[in-house]
């Protein structure tokens, strides 16, 4: 039987192979159709090939609502132990678009090792979890575990709308009551925080249609552009104020009404544009509800299009509605706790974010999910890059928590 500490050297030692191991995922973009990919299928062929060992590997094809043609790949491996549940780590294949290529020193899905950081898309989100997770599982491969099964779900489809991933295979019965959940899909420095609640998250669409003419006659045409700022700024400042409580457990302590995607109006500077459109990105305390949130924004819209002439649209592109937090009062909670002050020195504390996880997820479904690993900052940015030390002190923690729960039991 291997001790913990042999585990940790040898996970240590592992620096060339765990460099070796994402930088060949890196290279294999995961971006969902509506993003112009093609799934999540040839990622998981490549890290199917590592999972060699376990008791039961699992995949799991699921055909994308937009293009049937297309697998959503998900895959579930498990070394099976004697106790009640599994303790899983879940992770997502999938990545988002690398955005304007000149903003990036290194092109994006060809991954440098530089500074003791390796570069590329997906390298932090969510590769750092994938990679940390499956080096750690793999150390109890050949090992007899007295306690939980240990169980790595690598699922497709987070960054859009997780219907082909982690809801399908929840809903699907691949996860019990029984589980421990980790989610590493956010992190601190130091690993010092862990995330047991999120916000609730609303994707907001406003859509303009007022009526083109040339830039010298305006007073002919109604301009969708200008519309749709007076809008915006109508409709942040009453969000602001009517949805503005605090929250202390969260970071940060408000909620936030976020504009983000705007699609390019005319091409030419002298035509007044007769359509405009801008998206928002809600992240709203578990105190409001949505539907308020939805309500307030048709009113606004309704009341900008009555004094403007212009029609205006108000869609839902997502929705999340957050579950209770969850325990830290649990084992799950408890064992990682102790897994992270082993390894890094850090008592993490528990908080509260606005981003959006696989957790929730489980949430909702009334199951415990807890959210933690080191560092933080670069995802869905240019030049996007995980630490090297982090991913091997993810690993490590990882790895305790195995060992407390799986072969301590």
């Amino acid at each position: 039987m291997k001790t913990l500490d042999s585990i940790l050297r040898c996970i240590e030692d592992s620096r060339d192979a765990i460099i070796d191991t994402m930088m060949g995922m890196i290279r294999i973009p995961a971006l969902a159709p509506v993003n112009g990919g093609d799934g999540e299928s040839r990622k998981v062929d490549y890290l199917m090939t590592h999972l060699g060992g376990f008791d039961s590997v699992v995949r799991v094809d699921v055909p994308d609502d937009l293009d049937p043609g297309v697998m959503r790949s998900n895959v579930l491996a498990r070394k099976d132990g004697p106790g009640k549940g599994t303790v899983w780590i879940v992770a997502h294949t999938d990545v988002v678009p690398a955005g304007d290529p000149s903003l990036w020193t290194s092109p994006p899905f060809e991954p440098v090792l530089r500074d003791g950081r390796i570069y590329g898309r997906g390298t932090e989100d969510n590769g750092q979890s994938v990679i940390s997770s499956l080096f750690a599982s793999r150390q109890f491969l050949d090992m007899e575990l007295r306690g939980m099964s240990i169980g790595v779900a690598y699922v497709a489809d987070e960054e859009t709308t997780s219907r082909m991933g982690i809801e399908y295979l929840l809903d699907h019965g691949y996860f019990s009551e029984d589980d421990v959940i980790i989610v590493p899909d956010w992190g601190s420095p130091g690993g010092s925080m862990v995330e047991v609640a999120e916000k609730n998250l609303v994707w907001l669409r406003f859509s303009v249609e007022g009526r083109t003419t040339h830039g010298s006659t305006p007073d002919q045409g109604i301009n969708a552009y200008r519309v749709s700022t007076r809008l915006l700024v109508d409709l942040m400042d009453s969000f602001e104020r009517e949805f503005g409580d605090e929250d202390p457990l969260f970071l940060p302590p408000v909620s936030t009404f976020e504009p983000t995607k705007r699609p390019a109006t005319v091409e030419n500077v002298n035509t007044i544009p007769g359509q405009d459109e801008f998206s928002m990105d809600i992240r709203l305390l578990p105190r409001y509800d949505i539907d308020d949130v939805v309500a307030m924004a048709e009113d606004i819209a309704r009341r900008h299009s009555e004094a403007t002439g212009a029609g205006i649209t108000v869609s839902e592109i997502q929705r999340h509605t957050s579950g209770a937090p969850s325990s830290t009062s649990g084992r799950g909670y408890r064992a990682l706790s102790e897994s992270v002050a082993s390894v890094t020195g850090n008592v993490p504390v528990a908080v509260g974010v606005g981003g959006g996880t696989c957790a929730n997820f489980f949430r909702a479904r009334g199951l415990d999910a807890y959210v933690w690993q080191c560092g933080g900052g670069t995802l869905h940015a240019p030049d996007e890059y995980v630490v090297l030390d982090n991913l091997v002190t993810d690993s490590k923690v990882f790895a305790t928590l195995f060992y407390k729960l799986c072969v301590d039991g």
